[in-house]
């Protein structure tokens, strides 16, 4: 008789492809002793238009790992999942609203959750307020600092943070500030978990055609336009320097796997570049994981911007990866907290440069992160959130007198480094934060 709830909180594929690892490999105890429910959230800007994970293919083995499936959507209809958190005094009223709609009774409830530092995840923190927490990191970002600051009394709820070994050697900064260990999800269980994903896509059409035609290059699109840091045309771009630089290392049977949000104009740009470099080009736009990709069609070259997917290929295929424009969108990122500072950051230090490779076979990256990584990483994350990590400022001082060069400077702002007093730094920057200084002294006396 199980005696206690779980509720695993997913927004994605890859996310709920983590959960399922971690549940293999017995992180979260037994299956008898806990009832498990998977809370599906649809983060898009209009979730009613956009294709929820059920959609995916490979979701219904996900899903059969858990006791039942609930939408978080359905359960605070009319607001937005990203945009809606409870009031203070409404806490108790959800509490009891949630536990009647889902059947919780009394018992104990544990949340397993994605990206705690906003909503939805933030607000089920809060509803269930006296809920043990676990958090799993879907992706990258999990290396740098928590986006925002997290009341105490969240933050010292937290018991973990799963994560899976993507970049080998480099240990999260999510949630240090609370001194939440990481916790790494077995590689072999992440691994088992994907080919079950692939398998469930056999006899899909659009996907059998692919393979058929051989690719031996993936190219990962990215949603940046939508993000607001390049523009429709130069994302555009971005893709056709990606084929063009994958035809340069001497692909000829190619396969684009657009994001969901792109245009369907990129896949016609793309048609009329690989037309011109005279190689065979696919698009898949089925709604499947681009792992699903790696292990049906065993690419001998992926390449992306800083997707996630591309970490993945390297780090649990063994692919070749190479990156794409991660220049432009350093310096067009903003503002400098932006937490896809850090994967960013990541790819474009640690991925070769394809524009750069001057064609032929790319290297396969190193088993495990140059020992420059970690350093850079955590500098750049005190640069990000100062005030959450202020034991990293002499590491980050020194780190910046030392290596802060022509080669290294795209990874920082003057005016950012000015703000924090920190060598490199514009005057401008350090006269900012003069006057800042000066208002808060000024307000302090007049009290």
């Amino acid at each position: 008789m199980p005696t206690r709830t779980q509720i695993f909180q997913v927004s994605t594929l890859y996310g709920a492809a983590t959960l399922a690892a971690a549940l293999d490999a017995g992180q979260f105890g037994p299956p008898a002793q806990s009832r498990r429910i998977l809370l599906v959230c649809n983060n898009a800007p209009v979730p009613e238009t956009a294709a929820g994970l059920d959609a995916m293919l490979g979701y219904d083995r996900i899903a059969a790992r858990f006791d039942s499936v609930v939408s978080w959507n359905e359960a605070i209809r009319p607001y937005h999942p990203g945009a809606w958190g409870p009031r203070a005094e409404d806490v108790v009223l959800w509490q009891r609203a949630l536990r009647l709609a889902w059947g919780l009774g009394e018992e104990p409830v544990e949340l397993v959750l994605e990206s705690i530092q906003v909503d939805p995840a933030r607000a089920l923190g809060a509803i269930f307020s006296e809920s043990t927490l676990h958090v799993y990191a879907d992706g990258l970002m999990s290396y740098g600092p928590t986006r925002t600051k997290l009341p105490q009394t969240m933050g010292c709820r937290v018991q973990r943070v799963l994560h899976l070994d993507l970049v080998p050697g480099l240990r999260p900064m999510l949630l240090s500030e609370f001194d939440v260990e990481p916790e790494l999800v077995p590689a072999d269980a992440f691994r088992k978990v994907l080919g079950e994903i692939a398998g469930a896509t056999d006899g899909d059409p659009q996907l059998t055609e692919a393979v058929e035609q051989a690719p031996t290059a993936v190219l990962l699109g990215q949603y940046l336009a939508a993000l607001d840091i390049l523009t429709a045309e130069e994302e555009e771009d971005l893709h056709i320097r990606m084929l063009r630089g994958a035809a340069r290392a001497g692909h000829t049977s190619i396969l684009f796997k657009p994001h969901p949000t792109a245009p369907a104009r990129y896949s016609d740009a793309l048609d009329r570049a690989a037309v011109e470099a005279g190689v065979r080009l696919v698009t898949m736009d089925t709604p499947l994981l681009a792992e699903t990709l790696f292990e049906r069609c065993a690419p001998a070259l992926v390449v992306g911007c800083f997707s996630t997917a591309m970490l993945t290929a390297a780090a649990y295929y063994g692919i070749p990866v190479a990156r794409v424009g991660t220049g432009r969108v350093l310096d067009r990122l903003a503002p400098y907290e932006n937490s896809n500072r850090i994967p960013l950051t990541i790819v474009d230090h640690l991925v070769p440069d394809l524009e750069d490779h001057g064609g032929g076979d790319v290297p396969a990256l190193p088993p495990s992160s140059p020992a420059t990584l970690g350093p850079l990483v955590r500098t750049v994350g005190y640069c990000m959130q100062s005030e959450l990590h202020p034991e990293l400022r002499g590491e980050a001082e020194d780190w910046l007198r030392d290596r802060l060069d022509v080669s290294t400077q795209r990874y920082f702002k003057r005016r950012r480094l000015g703000k924090l007093s920190l060598p490199g730094g514009s005057a401008e920057g350090t006269a900012a934060r003069l006057r800042r200084t000066v208002r808060r002294t000024r307000s302090t006396l007049s009290r």
